[in-house]
């Protein structure tokens, strides 16, 4: 810092642009945050009925954690539904009772916490759900794992299932808690059956933290496996700045700020809405979980984590791709684990109007032979053909097995999955490939909607981003194994699945 003729101080160049760059941040910060559709009561709400570490002493069971959720919807129904309009205005309106997305209008509601017992059960799996979703997004495989005789508990996590006003105020540790809870009492049901996690996106990472903590002794059962579909290990650098814009959201004038996303809440069983807590949780857990994982690779190498099964879409604009491998499987003990990575349809993909190419992770990862870990490419059989093969690459190897087919095909105008497909079977009801008979039901899947330009209140990007898996049968079909092949001898009546080719 130096002072002028004039007697004014002058910076170091380095130091202005800092503050320069930090000003138009929070200019840009102001700016974002001065738009966006007016709040509604579900915005507003705080439901103090919610569960988090404050009502541990309270809530201390599994069978706990379901009555105080009762109460929670109670609320809900009470505060948030009770005082929303109905009718032909209100038709497509989440919490208008008697409305298209009205949650209640099939049941069971797979917003809340969802229990699958099974006679001599081959085992148990907990179900997590991502950010913003609900027990709706693992529903189909958990019914399949079910009809296999597995004890499947779907559990919501605190501040989803309900009003996206939940979101302002969780934090991480309240959903690792209730994970917890959830493995305690599958671990009471089951004894000394294999337990299993499987998480989706967020979900993903609190299964790795449940894992961390229950090999250093903090939590039990050690999961039998983990299978993380779309998991949240990395996010784009931006993230961060989540802390700093919730922190300026106290401020007057600057409420809207606590919310990254404001969009009409039509979805039965996610919030459109995202607050800005929310990610600035998911960014706290990753963090977290990586650096945990990288201490755990130093100080026991030779057992890391539980076996771990990833499936990834090649392109996923919510979460990093590559930060799966340099931050998770890549430090992983070697042989025991592996990533089921779905490319981009290259024989759609040719277009000049492809302005992305995801390519870029099979590259560095097929012919790789210092890879600790299996690779499973799930790609066109060659770049003019649309079926689909599996090309299996072992560790420390370089080079793939002969192409195994699936009997699978892309579908017509589809040239990618995405971070939400791989959850969802095409069949499904809500984000399927095709809208139910009844045209009465709300269908948010497969839309080929055109005509002008800012008519619909939906966004181009969420209209064009698939919501289904074309794949699923496969995805459900390499769960199904992995199971039993890392369940032991209590798994094997879950038998039936293809187990994984060497």
């Amino acid at each position: 810092m130096t002072r002028t003729a004039c007697g004014t101080i002058r910076l170091p160049l380095r130091l202005r642009w800092g503050v320069l760059i930090a000003l138009a941040g929070a200019a840009a910060l102001v700016v974002q945050g001065c738009t966006g559709l007016p709040l509604e009561p579900w915005h507003t709400e705080a439901l103090t009925a919610e569960f988090s570490t404050r009502k541990a002493d309270e809530v201390r069971t599994f069978e706990d954690y379901r009555r105080l959720e009762e109460r929670l919807f109670a609320q809900l129904e009470k505060e948030v539904v009770a005082q929303t309009p109905t009718g032909p205005t209100q038709a497509l309106v989440r919490y208008s009772r008697g409305s298209a997305a009205d949650p209640l209008g099939s049941q069971p509601n797979w917003n809340r916490s969802f229990e699958l017992t099974a006679e001599a059960p081959a085992g148990g799996v907990l179900l997590l759900h991502g950010m913003s979703d609900s027990p709706y997004s693992l529903r189909a495989i958990g019914q399949s794992l079910n009809q296999h005789h597995f004890w499947v508990v779907g559990l919501r996590l605190p501040g989803h299932g309900t009003a996206p006003s939940g979101l302002l105020s969780i934090h991480w540790e309240d959903m690792a808690a209730a994970v917890r809870l959830g493995m305690a009492h599958l671990a009471a049901k089951l004894g000394e059956k294999p337990i299993h996690i499987i998480g989706y996106s967020t979900g993903a990472t609190l299964a790795l933290d449940f894992a961390l903590d229950a090999l250093d002794g903090r939590s039990a059962p050690v999961p039998a496996s983990l299978v993380l579909i779309s998991p949240a290990i990395g996010l784009h650098p931006a993230a961060a700045l989540a802390k700093w814009k919730r922190r300026l959201a106290v401020l007057p004038g600057l409420g809207s700020l606590a919310w990254l996303v404001v969009e009409p809440e039509f979805d039965p069983y996610k919030y459109n809405s995202f607050a800005t807590n929310a990610g600035e949780q998911v960014h706290r857990l990753t963090r977290s979980v990586a650096q945990r994982i990288q201490g755990r690779a130093r100080s026991h190498p030779e057992s890391v984590l539980p076996p771990t099964l990833v499936f990834k879409s090649n392109a996923d604009a919510t979460v990093s791709t590559d930060a799966v491998v340099d931050r998770l499987l890549g430090r992983l003990d070697p042989h025991h684990h592996e990533i089921v990575l779905f490319d981009i349809n290259h024989c759609a993909a040719k277009s000049m109007l492809l302005f992305a190419d995801p390519r870029a992770l099979v590259t560095r990862l097929m012919g790789d032979d210092s890879l600790p870990f299996t690779v499973t490419l799930v790609t066109n059989q060659n770049p003019e053909s649309v079926a689909v093969v599996a090309r299996r690459q072992a560790p420390f190897s370089g080079e793939a097995f002969p192409d195994e087919p699936l009997d699978l095909a892309w579908p017509a105008g589809v040239i990618s999955l995405s971070h939400v497909a791989l959850p969802f079977p095409p069949d499904d009801p809500l984000y399927g490939q095709r809208p139910p008979d009844n045209e009465d039901v709300l269908f948010l899947g497969q839309m080929a909607i055109q005509g002008e330009r800012g008519l619909l209140k939906l966004s181009s990007d969420w209209l064009l981003r698939l919501r289904h898996d074309p794949f699923y049968a496969y995805l459900e079909e390499r769960v199904l194994a992995w199971l039993s092949k890392t369940g032991g001898d209590g798994a094997e009546s879950a038998g039936g699945a293809r187990p994984p080719q060497p």
